[in-house]
């Protein structure tokens, strides 16, 4: 419950109205980019317009505070663009599911008070591949802890030294298994400080841990949009978006883009090898000729290369071990041909003799030993980097 004050004035005099909220803290989320804003929180916002109990968010920025300070001011938009089932969409939503937002750096005590709440449910996070690491500088638990493990295990215990029960946990850093290393870190962090083995243990046990698989792209908004001169939050994202979470038990978040599952690895396969396969490959084939994924697919010639390649090549490899295959390279085009956005072959082509290596050679090896022969368009570009 939340206390709320409103002020009225009356003929003759002035006086206050104090009443109770229904409304509560339930999430705490760590990571304030536009990631989170145009995924968790945007979920959250459209969960709460069914009839359901209303969630909200606290928003822990970990380094700097601007970004805390502007979602501490009110509700943010997200402008969703992009292709759904062949139409365009193009619509603005503006989200309300945050409370407020918090820095680390100023406001710690706060975090960890947020953290105490009985009305708390979740943690949730995107702190980057970068964020999962220790930091050797967190040797007491003293202050505000550098790294987001360190942090989160201090959360964790000012909530079990509260009495409180434990919490629902989905990182969303594109980690694999990622739950499952966050966890090993927090209880090595554990183990750094010696908070006590009845503390671990709750920490490891009581705690949900949830391994997830987070898919949506999220880009910023172009220079000339029309919301941007007021709303320095604003982000533009695609329709499509899923949510794999590793779990038999009921979440406290209720979206239709969160599937429960009972293995997410193979919704992280599925992505790897066709999503970000296609975007390799297509690297591979039209980066001297194109700047973006959507000029690329605009071409005749290469949008029938990369087809024939993901459908005849990829998918077949793969189909035995992930869910609609063939449906989600569907879907993979359908996105590719997003004209709201220029997502550049440059920014794809980063690394991109290791991405052939994690997104398309193991491909090539499985389709191989699948068939007895080499893949005829896959073979020639990993055969490239050999």
């Amino acid at each position: 419950m939340r206390f709320q004050l409103r002020s009225h004035r009356l003929p003759g005099f002035f006086y206050f109205e104090v009443t109770l909220s229904e409304s509560c803290d339930t999430i705490l989320q760590f990571g304030a980019g536009r990631f989170l804003r145009s995924f968790v929180d945007l979920f959250v916002h459209e969960s709460n317009q069914g009839v359901g109990p209303e969630q909200n968010i606290v928003v822990v920025q970990s380094t700097g505070s601007e970004r805390a300070r502007q979602l501490s001011r009110g509700p943010f938009s997200v402008s969703i663009r992009g292709l759904s089932d062949g139409q365009p969409v193009d619509s603005v939503t503006t989200v309300e599911s945050v409370s407020r937002a918090l820095s680390a750096a100023e406001e710690w005590q706060e975090v960890t008070e947020v953290a105490q709440a009985a009305t708390l449910r979740t943690i949730v996070s995107n702190t980057t591949e970068a964020g999962l690491v220790l930091d050797p500088a967190d040797t007491v638990r003293s202050g505000v802890p550098r790294s987001y493990p360190a942090k989160l295990l201090d959360v964790l215990l000012s909530r079990y030294e509260a009495g409180e029960s434990g919490l629902v946990i989905l990182p969303c850093e594109l980690v694999e298994q990622n739950a499952d290393v966050l966890r090993g870190l927090v209880v090595n962090q554990a183990e750094t400080w010696g908070i006590g083995a009845d503390a671990t243990s709750w920490v490891r046990f009581e705690n949900r841990w949830c391994n997830t698989l987070v898919d949506r792209i999220v880009s910023a908004p172009p220079d000339d949009h029309p919301l941007l001169a007021k709303d320095p939050l604003l982000s533009v994202t695609e329709p499509f978006a899923l949510w794999a979470v590793e779990t038999r038990d009921e979440l406290p978040i209720q979206h239709p883009a969160i599937e429960r599952v009972d293995d997410v690895s193979r919704y992280a396969l599925r992505k790897v090898r066709i999503l970000n396969g296609a975007h390799t490959a297509l690297v591979d084939r039209a980066l001297d000729t194109f700047e973006t994924v959507r000029e690329a697919m605009a071409d005749p010639e290469t949008r029938t290369w990369l087809a024939e390649l993901v459908h005849d090549e990829i998918v077949p490899t793969i189909a035995d071990r992930v869910d609609d295959a063939a449906v989600f390279a569907d879907q993979v085009f359908e996105r590719f041909d997003n004209p709201f956005l220029d997502h550049r072959l440059a920014d794809i082509a980063l690394h991109h003799e290791g991405k052939v290596e994690v997104r398309l050679r193991p491909t090539y090896t499985e389709y191989c030993e699948k068939f007895g022969k080499p893949p005829r368009l896959l073979g020639k570009v990993v055969e490239r980097y050999t």
